[in-house]
Protein backbone atom coordinates (compact mmCIF):
# COMPACT_ATOMS: atom_id res chain seq x y z
CA UNK A 1 0.00 0.00 0.00
CA UNK A 2 1.48 3.47 -0.89
CA UNK A 3 1.23 6.06 1.62
CA UNK A 4 -1.63 7.91 -0.52
CA UNK A 5 -3.57 5.10 0.25
CA UNK A 6 -3.03 4.24 3.81
CA UNK A 7 -5.87 5.94 5.87
CA UNK A 8 -5.54 9.49 6.90
CA UNK A 9 -4.56 9.82 11.05
CA UNK A 10 -5.73 12.66 12.51
CA UNK A 11 -4.12 13.72 16.24
CA UNK A 12 -6.15 16.66 18.26
CA UNK A 13 -3.71 17.29 21.28
CA UNK A 14 -5.85 18.14 24.47
CA UNK A 15 -3.96 20.12 27.10
CA UNK A 16 -5.93 20.29 30.67
CA UNK A 17 -4.60 22.71 33.38
CA UNK A 18 -6.11 22.49 36.51
CA UNK A 19 -6.73 25.85 38.64
CA UNK A 20 -4.42 27.54 40.67
CA UNK A 21 -4.74 26.90 44.57
CA UNK A 22 -8.28 27.55 46.82
CA UNK A 23 -6.74 29.61 49.87
CA UNK A 24 -10.71 30.82 50.84
CA UNK A 25 -12.30 27.45 51.54
CA UNK A 26 -11.10 27.30 55.03
CA UNK A 27 -10.81 23.74 54.67
CA UNK A 28 -14.32 22.94 53.53
CA UNK A 29 -15.59 20.74 50.42
CA UNK A 30 -16.13 23.66 47.61
CA UNK A 31 -16.98 21.52 44.62
CA UNK A 32 -19.46 23.89 42.70
CA UNK A 33 -18.97 27.12 44.88
CA UNK A 34 -17.29 29.79 42.89
CA UNK A 35 -14.28 30.45 45.14
CA UNK A 36 -11.02 32.44 43.82
CA UNK A 37 -7.97 31.24 43.50
CA UNK A 38 -4.29 32.17 44.59
CA UNK A 39 -2.65 33.26 41.26
CA UNK A 40 0.46 34.47 43.13
CA UNK A 41 3.57 32.64 42.08
CA UNK A 42 4.48 33.62 38.45
CA UNK A 43 7.18 31.11 38.51
CA UNK A 44 4.23 28.64 38.15
CA UNK A 45 2.35 30.01 35.52
CA UNK A 46 5.31 30.73 33.56
CA UNK A 47 6.57 27.50 33.33
CA UNK A 48 3.29 26.33 32.87
CA UNK A 49 3.24 28.77 29.67
CA UNK A 50 6.56 27.30 28.70
CA UNK A 51 4.82 23.79 27.45
CA UNK A 52 1.38 25.06 26.36
CA UNK A 53 0.95 25.08 22.74
CA UNK A 54 0.58 28.89 20.91
CA UNK A 55 -1.79 28.07 18.28
CA UNK A 56 -4.02 26.30 20.38
CA UNK A 57 -8.21 27.01 21.32
CA UNK A 58 -8.45 27.50 24.35
CA UNK A 59 -11.65 26.50 26.62
CA UNK A 60 -12.66 27.07 30.76
CA UNK A 61 -15.50 26.10 33.08
CA UNK A 62 -18.11 28.21 33.94
CA UNK A 63 -16.35 28.62 37.63
CA UNK A 64 -14.07 31.88 38.18
CA UNK A 65 -11.13 30.22 39.62
CA UNK A 66 -10.50 28.67 35.68
CA UNK A 67 -10.68 32.24 34.25
CA UNK A 68 -8.26 33.57 37.23
CA UNK A 69 -5.85 30.53 36.55
CA UNK A 70 -6.25 31.59 32.65
CA UNK A 71 -5.30 35.12 33.14
CA UNK A 72 -1.94 34.03 35.55
CA UNK A 73 -1.02 32.22 32.19
CA UNK A 74 -1.21 35.20 29.84
CA UNK A 75 0.34 37.20 32.46
CA UNK A 76 3.08 35.53 32.94
CA UNK A 77 3.88 35.59 29.51
CA UNK A 78 1.87 33.44 27.48
CA UNK A 79 0.08 35.58 24.38
CA UNK A 80 -3.50 35.84 25.40
CA UNK A 81 -6.14 33.67 22.71
CA UNK A 82 -8.72 35.57 21.20
CA UNK A 83 -11.29 34.03 23.12
CA UNK A 84 -11.80 31.73 25.89
CA UNK A 85 -15.29 30.09 25.83
CA UNK A 86 -16.83 28.91 28.93
CA UNK A 87 -18.47 25.42 29.09
CA UNK A 88 -20.75 24.59 32.09
CA UNK A 89 -20.22 20.87 31.46
CA UNK A 90 -16.40 21.22 32.19
CA UNK A 91 -17.23 22.19 35.82
CA UNK A 92 -16.27 20.25 39.11
CA UNK A 93 -18.66 18.17 40.37
CA UNK A 94 -21.35 19.40 42.02
CA UNK A 95 -21.49 18.26 46.06
CA UNK A 96 -24.94 18.79 46.46
CA UNK A 97 -24.78 19.30 50.81
CA UNK A 98 -21.56 18.17 50.91
CA UNK A 99 -20.38 21.65 50.06
CA UNK A 100 -19.17 23.39 53.17
CA UNK A 101 -18.09 20.77 55.36
CA UNK A 102 -14.52 20.54 57.18
CA UNK A 103 -13.02 18.77 53.78
CA UNK A 104 -10.46 16.39 56.70
CA UNK A 105 -13.21 15.11 58.78
CA UNK A 106 -15.33 14.31 55.94
CA UNK A 107 -12.95 12.48 54.12
CA UNK A 108 -11.90 10.34 57.62
CA UNK A 109 -15.84 9.30 57.71
CA UNK A 110 -15.23 8.09 54.26
CA UNK A 111 -14.35 4.26 52.97
CA UNK A 112 -10.33 3.15 53.85
CA UNK A 113 -9.19 3.90 50.29
CA UNK A 114 -11.28 5.67 48.20
CA UNK A 115 -10.07 8.19 45.73
CA UNK A 116 -12.55 10.51 45.84
CA UNK A 117 -15.68 12.01 47.99
CA UNK A 118 -17.63 9.58 46.49
CA UNK A 119 -17.71 6.30 44.80
CA UNK A 120 -18.86 6.72 41.23
CA UNK A 121 -22.60 6.71 41.53
CA UNK A 122 -23.11 7.74 44.83
CA UNK A 123 -25.23 10.93 44.82
CA UNK A 124 -24.47 13.52 47.13
CA UNK A 125 -27.78 15.10 48.66
CA UNK A 126 -28.42 18.05 46.46
CA UNK A 127 -26.13 17.49 44.20
CA UNK A 128 -24.44 14.85 41.14
CA UNK A 129 -22.71 11.65 41.31
CA UNK A 130 -18.97 11.54 39.72
CA UNK A 131 -20.89 9.58 36.69
CA UNK A 132 -22.97 12.05 35.94
CA UNK A 133 -19.71 14.48 35.99
CA UNK A 134 -18.39 11.60 33.78
CA UNK A 135 -20.56 11.89 31.12
CA UNK A 136 -21.58 15.48 30.79
CA UNK A 137 -17.37 16.22 30.63
CA UNK A 138 -17.48 13.12 28.10
CA UNK A 139 -20.08 14.73 26.01
CA UNK A 140 -18.19 18.27 25.84
CA UNK A 141 -15.27 16.01 24.48
CA UNK A 142 -16.86 15.00 21.60
CA UNK A 143 -18.59 17.83 20.49
CA UNK A 144 -15.02 19.87 20.49
CA UNK A 145 -13.15 16.74 19.07
CA UNK A 146 -15.55 17.15 16.25
CA UNK A 147 -15.15 21.18 15.95
CA UNK A 148 -11.61 21.43 16.56
CA UNK A 149 -10.42 18.34 14.72
CA UNK A 150 -6.51 18.09 14.09
CA UNK A 151 -6.04 20.85 16.35
CA UNK A 152 -4.71 21.82 19.72
CA UNK A 153 -7.35 22.32 22.71
CA UNK A 154 -6.45 23.67 25.88
CA UNK A 155 -9.14 23.40 28.95
CA UNK A 156 -8.50 25.25 32.17
CA UNK A 157 -10.92 23.01 34.67
CA UNK A 158 -10.74 21.44 38.03
CA UNK A 159 -9.90 18.01 39.47
CA UNK A 160 -12.60 15.93 38.66
CA UNK A 161 -13.16 17.25 35.49
CA UNK A 162 -9.54 16.23 34.36
CA UNK A 163 -10.20 12.61 35.88
CA UNK A 164 -12.96 12.20 34.40
CA UNK A 165 -11.60 12.94 30.74
CA UNK A 166 -8.29 10.60 31.79
CA UNK A 167 -11.37 8.15 32.35
CA UNK A 168 -12.71 8.82 29.08
CA UNK A 169 -9.65 8.54 26.99
CA UNK A 170 -8.44 4.90 29.16
CA UNK A 171 -11.74 3.58 27.15
CA UNK A 172 -14.67 4.63 28.81
CA UNK A 173 -13.71 3.87 32.46
CA UNK A 174 -14.30 7.02 34.87
CA UNK A 175 -13.50 4.73 38.06
CA UNK A 176 -9.73 4.26 36.28
CA UNK A 177 -9.83 8.26 35.98
CA UNK A 178 -10.83 8.71 39.51
CA UNK A 179 -6.83 7.08 40.59
CA UNK A 180 -4.78 9.62 39.46
CA UNK A 181 -3.93 12.85 41.37
CA UNK A 182 -4.06 15.41 39.72
CA UNK A 183 -2.36 18.82 41.41
CA UNK A 184 -3.50 22.20 41.04
CA UNK A 185 -1.84 23.99 37.77
CA UNK A 186 -0.92 20.45 36.78
CA UNK A 187 -0.81 20.03 33.18
CA UNK A 188 -2.42 16.82 31.25
CA UNK A 189 -2.01 16.19 28.17
CA UNK A 190 -4.24 13.36 26.09
CA UNK A 191 -4.50 12.88 22.18
CA UNK A 192 -7.37 12.02 20.62
CA UNK A 193 -5.98 9.76 17.01
CA UNK A 194 -8.51 9.09 14.76
CA UNK A 195 -8.91 8.20 10.82
CA UNK A 196 -12.12 7.41 8.78
CA UNK A 197 -12.70 4.03 10.80
CA UNK A 198 -11.04 3.99 13.45
CA UNK A 199 -10.42 6.20 16.87
CA UNK A 200 -8.11 5.40 20.17
CA UNK A 201 -6.85 8.00 22.64
CA UNK A 202 -3.08 8.04 24.09
CA UNK A 203 -1.65 9.93 27.44
CA UNK A 204 1.76 11.50 26.54
CA UNK A 205 1.13 13.05 30.27
CA UNK A 206 -0.71 13.56 33.22
CA UNK A 207 -0.09 15.29 36.26
CA UNK A 208 2.81 16.96 35.14
CA UNK A 209 4.20 20.26 37.20
CA UNK A 210 6.36 22.11 35.42
CA UNK A 211 7.44 24.35 37.87
CA UNK A 212 9.55 21.42 38.81
CA UNK A 213 11.60 20.59 36.15
CA UNK A 214 12.90 24.76 36.24
CA UNK A 215 13.67 24.69 39.72
CA UNK A 216 15.84 22.10 39.39
CA UNK A 217 17.40 23.36 36.07
CA UNK A 218 17.66 26.61 37.46
CA UNK A 219 19.25 24.77 40.56
CA UNK A 220 21.95 23.11 38.74
CA UNK A 221 22.85 26.33 36.96
CA UNK A 222 23.51 28.27 40.36
CA UNK A 223 27.29 28.91 41.65
CA UNK A 224 28.17 25.84 44.09
CA UNK A 225 28.03 26.86 47.71
CA UNK A 226 26.20 25.74 51.03
CA UNK A 227 23.96 29.18 50.76
CA UNK A 228 22.55 27.91 47.62
CA UNK A 229 19.12 26.34 47.51
CA UNK A 230 16.83 25.38 44.51
CA UNK A 231 14.43 28.23 44.12
CA UNK A 232 10.74 27.50 46.64
CA UNK A 233 7.18 28.04 44.87
CA UNK A 234 3.80 27.97 46.82
CA UNK A 235 2.72 24.92 45.41
CA UNK A 236 6.08 22.04 46.65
Amino acid sequence: MSNADKPRLVSTRWWWVRHAPVREDNGCIYGQKDLGCDCSDRIVFEAVGKILPRNAIWYASNLKRTHQTAHAIWAAGFPKPMEMPHVNAFAEQHLGEWQGLNRAAFLASRPLGSHWFAEIDEVPPGGESFMDLYNRVSGAIERINAEQSGGDVIVVAHGGTIRAAIGHALGGHPDKGMAFDIDNCSVTRLDHLSSASHSRWRLPMVNQQPWMADASHNAMHQPAGPEVEPPATKLA
